[in-house]
């Protein structure tokens, strides 16, 4: 609950949940249509019984990410951006957020 009203006030909209199997890339996105020029994509996870973790933050382009092992794409209208997670593990199974900063 606490997460959707923060992600409300931020104007950010993520799909609900997303799955895949061990070993089968996926793609997390994330839409934040009213982006200011100045702000980064910030991209988070938080495993089960732990607090959220930074993954990586990107203005425009792709990003090598290590922790989970992917890519981080913000596209060249910056309106969404995609986590892919290229090769997921079971330990990789987690509540991952977008977020927007300076």
């Amino acid at each position: 609950y606490a997460s959707a009203v923060a992600a409300a006030k931020a104007q950010i909209q993520q799909e609900p949940s997303a799955e895949t199997t061990e070993g089968q890339a996926i793609n997390i996105t994330c839409s934040h249509p009213n982006i200011q020029t100045n702000e980064y994509i910030q991209w988070y996870r938080q495993l089960p019984g732990q607090g959220p973790t930074f993954i990586a933050s990107l203005h425009k382009g792709s990003k090598a990410v290590s922790e989970p092992v992917g890519t981080l794409l913000v596209g060249a209208e910056r309106r969404s951006s995609v986590l892919q997670l290229s090769w997921p593990r079971r330990r990789d199974a987690a509540v991952y957020y977008c977020a927007r900063g300076a």
